[in-house]
């Protein structure tokens, strides 16, 4: 059996003593190690079977490290990748923006339960992209940006996070009735009429 196609000898054949160097075509990106053998065949003698190995890479996740969302709101997806067998995401305490974490998110193209191992567990033989994507997030009607943080843990307890920063709404006043009325005797009387302010941001009046 050929050697696997990650796998290229300095050289394929020869006569004599000789030396045969092994490098690795591509990282191994999945969790588990994986081996393959090369086996080295001469006139009038047994073939010899000799493994290689390679090391799996160390359980990881990454995450895009900032993200905005429009001040009118809507959706949001953020995206990673990982070789973990499982992804669980959370939101940081003490953020502005109100964010609502899905039940699921997608893993190597698969819906995912949030928490929940990952069908096939594709990380164990290479790394994945991931996805996650928030909905409805409504209109900002401040006049501040607003921020949240997004963390992703794997099985391992690695964690990477996102900034989510929501861009500031639009200032806006309004008051009303358009006029009021005073009697002529207001001031003796002691009576007054009002109008209702609706803003987000200072005002004054002159």
């Amino acid at each position: 059996m050929a050697y696997s196609a990650w796998l290229q000898p300095s050289k394929v054949s020869g006569s004599g003593n000789d030396t045969v160097n092994v490098t690795a075509l591509s990282d191994n990106t999945g969790r588990t190690a994986r081996s393959t053998n090369l086996t080295f065949k001469g006139a009038n003698v047994s073939d010899v079977v000799r493994t290689v190995n390679q090391a799996g890479k160390p359980e990881f996740v990454t995450l895009q490290s900032t993200a905005s969302v429009n001040k009118a709101g809507g959706t949001l997806t953020l995206a990673g990748t990982s070789n973990s067998s499982k992804l669980t995401f959370s939101l940081g305490s003490g953020g502005t923006l109100t964010l609502v974490l899905p039940s699921s998110y997608t893993a190597n193209s698969v819906s995912t339960n949030n928490g929940a191992a990952i069908s096939g567990d594709p990380g164990a033989t290479a790394e994945y992209n991931f996805s996650i994507t928030f909905s409805n997030i409504p209109e900002n009607t401040t006049i501040n940006d607003l921020l949240a943080q997004v963390i992703v843990e794997d099985n391992a307890g690695h964690s990477a996070s996102c900034t989510v920063t929501q861009a500031a709404g639009d200032a806006t006043l309004s008051v009303s009735p358009a006029s009021v009325d005073l009697a002529w005797n207001a001031f003796t009387e002691g009576t007054s009429a009002s109008f209702t302010i609706t803003s987000n941001t200072n005002w004054t009046v002159e």
